[in-house]
């Protein structure tokens, strides 16, 4: 039997890589649908050897573009995380690496109006999983994308054009409420303790002071993993947490469905450490330290709408994030520096002055079309 072929692109956005897919060429049917995706990926297996994928959570991700129906949008975003070794499909959250290729996409499929003597457009997203409008400022050359620069981003050997990502109002995508528990809460794992903030901005995050966890957050990755008692702790507030902030009805379900939301990261005080390359950060170079787990391992830089979440959390008071950093808010915004295990990245953002909320956060990335073609999908 012949396999089924549907056009696709390959792109890499900031330190993810996605396929990506016309919602016109995608059966309606969800059942097949997924299939592609999962085939697609490989998902089935931990290595992704039989698909796209690459065995990680920052690879294991599809896109799907639309044409928008909304008057103050250019496209929609629908973003899917695909399992690691699982047929898992999950919508619920989004990737912020990923929202720079978006508009990227939306320029090279000629989705978007622009010239060849332009140097830059603004592509409006509405990001659908979470219910936000994304800003992404893309850069081009001879009216596509443009690629080559000299913008540099950790966890990227290789410098590109600079591409702008700005959310307005970015908290409450998934809870309504930009801290759904409180500030700070406490939450019992094996008879011990542990101190928490929750946090729904871009996509749901819990954080953790690293000194919680008997660590100094310098800790290189392998390291941590090798610790099955602080990756079995740090999964089950995952799932812990996901039901009492109302984002999954039960544990089973956090645990073999939803097991991409909310994210868990442990943060610390500035303090001198090397990166996973080997690059000594020096503590006076950012404002604070952080790693965090995705699909039950260690990410291997720091997820974008992390990043995004962590800055807005510094600022918000109360939290483990903002005891930690300790960073006052500035009425006008300003550059959070956030340490992770590859490098310093800095977020711009607003918080408001009347509440504990947060009026935008932004950041640069590069993006790259990788490929474009046919994708081969079994039909047994």
């Amino acid at each position: 039997m012949e396999q089924l072929t549907v056009p696709c692109v390959v792109y890499r956005g900031g330190t993810s890589r996605g396929l990506f897919f016309h919602e016109k060429d995608l059966p309606k049917e969800k059942e097949l649908r997924e299939k592609i995706f999962l085939k697609g990926i490989g998902a089935e297996d931990v290595s992704h050897v039989n698909g796209l994928g690459g065995g990680t959570s920052h690879t294991s991700k599809v896109v799907i573009i639309n044409k928008s129906v909304k008057k103050d949008a250019d496209i929609d975003y629908t973003f899917v995380q695909l399992g690691i070794g699982s047929e898992v499909i999950d919508y619920e959250g989004t990737c912020g690496n990923l929202m720079a290729a978006t508009g990227a996409f939306a320029v090279d499929e000629g989705m978007i109006n622009v010239s060849k003597d332009m140097e830059s457009t603004l592509v409006t997203v509405w990001n659908v999983n979470i219910k936000k409008y994304l800003k992404i400022t893309v850069p081009l050359e001879n009216g596509k994308a443009k690629v080559d620069g000299s913008f540099e981003i950790p966890g990227v050997k290789d410098p590109g054009a600079k591409f702008l990502v700005d959310i307005k109002d970015p908290g409450g995508a998934k809870t309504k409420k930009t801290l759904p528990l409180s500030a700070k809460s406490i939450l019992t794992i094996s008879k011990k303790k542990y101190a928490y903030s929750f946090c729904d901005i871009v996509n749901p995050f819990v954080y953790l002071d690293a000194e919680s966890l008997s660590l100094t957050g310098a800790e290189q990755n392998e390291e941590i993993m090798k610790d099955p008692l602080i990756m079995k702790t740090l999964e089950d507030m995952r799932g812990h947490i996901a039901v009492k902030s109302g984002l999954t009805p039960s544990l089973i379900e956090a645990e073999e469905k939803y097991l991409a939301l909310p994210k868990v990261s442990f943060v610390s005080r500035p303090i001198d450490y090397l990166t996973s390359t080997g690059k000594r950060i020096k503590k006076n170079d950012y404002d604070i330290l952080a790693r965090m787990v995705s699909m039950k391992k260690m990410h291997r830089t720091f997820a974008v709408s992390g990043l995004l979440n962590l800055a807005g959390a510094c600022l918000l008071d109360g939290t483990i994030p903002n005891q930690v950093s300790k960073i006052k808010p500035l009425e006008n915004g300003q550059m959070v520096r956030i340490g992770h295990p590859e490098g310093i990245i800095s977020i711009r953002v607003q918080k408001s002055q009347l509440e504990e909320r947060i009026n935008y956060v932004g950041l640069e990335r590069t993006a790259r079309r990788i490929m474009s073609g046919k994708l081969y999908i079994p039909q047994n």
